[in-house]
């Protein structure tokens, strides 16, 4: 089973100047740390106005830079909010290949559409069409970092020309492809279109067993793939926090991880939010004692409990479990203090069993993969005498010009013709 580490970048308040710096500064730090332990991916989130709970905005800027700080852990957007009102297909096309390009091929492009008001609103995105918008636009997304030249397309929710969008990505045909799911239906929507399931719901194991085998028997059974590869995976996500002793972990924990859970309650499910003014951090501190503990089965505890919490999802065929490892106003040095111990006491007995895992997996699902791309609907290639040709502006102004001066010339014949020569 691979590991990665998942970044919200949350920030409670009361806000003093440099805290945002400070912690990008330190989620740098956290990956470049991470690369160095052999954990196997880093995730970023893409939110727009979910203060506090999310203060990430511009995953590809946070992704690039990690990328020139690290060599091996792959860098996964999850996930890149996929309605054209958050995000041109093209220019998801344009960035996904660029940071492709910067990282030497180890991006994950993760997809979704959001379930926030402030974000969908603010966007004008429509709630009751996000998910035929987020379809319409991963398909074409795909395609354009594919085809040479993409020969256009009048959808239903946006309209593209005949383009040759560059660059295109290391990674053949194009990086592989995530969803984010909540829930069992969007994890056999994932199964159906050949795309990774990641899962940001807080699953508990024996249910995990039933979301794997409903997405491996339906991408097995129905899969037609929506990109031009299939990625056959699902993540799971837990919290983080390990230490020797049980109870210490928790000190440095839980409170981060419940937090996490309180505001996303907050800008997805129950709350009411006044922009620049509302204070989760102060609202969570008032229900605290309320709210549920997270020990062991939710990743909080010593090596040994992780470890058995860790096998569970493994047994239970988790491809990857994913670590919230910053939440609330989780500690930096604390941070780094349970990687590395995870990264000497945990992670070794599962990447020594990962290789032949990952073989055996793919080697069982290759004749169901190659009847899946059998099946893909392929968009239309373009004849050389098909392709368009568009004359550059300068052009078309001197036409213009041109065309001006001849109008002026026949409407002086005209003159003449009709109203005799003059004097």
């Amino acid at each position: 089973m691979k590991f990665g580490i998942f970044y919200e970048h949350q920030l409670p308040r009361p806000w003093r100047d440099g805290d945002e710096l400070r912690l990008y500064q330190e989620a740098l730090d956290q990956v470049e740390l991470a690369d160095k332990l052999g954990i196997d991916y880093a995730w970023e989130v893409e939110h727009h106005f979910l203060e506090e709970y999310s203060h990430s905005s511009a995953p590809e800027v946070f992704l690039a830079a990690c990328s020139q700080r690290t060599r091996q852990i792959r860098l996964g957007h999850g996930i890149v909010q996929m309605p054209p009102n958050y995000n041109h297909p093209a220019r998801v096309a344009e960035r996904i290949a660029t940071l492709d390009l910067v990282s030497g091929g180890r991006v994950e492009f993760g997809t979704g559409e959001s379930s926030a008001l402030l974000e969908l609103d603010g966007f004008h995105v429509d709630v009751e069409t996000k998910r035929e918008q987020w379809q319409e636009a991963v398909e074409q997304c795909a395609n354009m970092m594919v085809m040479d030249p993409y020969p256009g397309y009048r959808g239903k929710y946006f309209d593209f020309p005949c383009r040759n969008v560059v660059p295109k990505p290391v990674q053949k045909p194009h990086p592989p492809i995530w969803v984010a799911c909540s829930n069992r239906e969007t994890i056999k929507l994932a199964a159906k279109l050949g795309i990774g399931a990641l899962t940001f719901a807080f699953v508990d194991t024996g249910e995990a067993k039933k979301w794997v085998d409903d997405y491996y028997r339906i991408l097995k059974e129905e899969c037609v793939p929506i990109g031009h590869a299939i990625n056959p995976n699902i993540a799971m996500v837990t919290g983080f926090s390990v230490h020797r002793d049980a109870e210490e972990a928790k000190r440095r924990g839980m409170d981060g991880f419940r937090f996490f859970g309180y505001g996303l309650g907050h800008h997805y499910i129950f709350g009411e939010h006044k922009p620049g003014r509302t204070d989760i951090w102060a609202n969570f501190e008032k229900v605290r004692d309320t709210l549920p503990e997270a020990g062991e089965q939710r990743g909080i505890g010593t090596p040994d409990q992780l470890r058995a919490h860790l096998r569970s999802f493994a047994d239970a065929g988790v491809d990857q479990v994913t670590f919230i490892q910053q939440g609330g106003r989780n500690r930096h040095d604390h941070i780094c203090e349970a990687l590395e111990l995870f990264g000497a006491e945990v992670m070794p007995e599962f990447k020594a069993e990962e290789e032949e895992r990952e073989r055996s997996k793919m080697e069982a699902l290759a004749p169901y993969l190659e009847k899946a791309m059998e099946r893909k609907r392929r968009m239309p290639e373009l004849s050389d005498d098909e392709i368009p040709s568009y004359p550059a502006l300068g052009r078309q102004i001197a036409a213009t010009e041109e065309q001006k001066e001849m109008l002026e010339k026949l409407k002086r014949v005209t003159s003449i013709v009709t109203e005799g020569p003059g004097d």
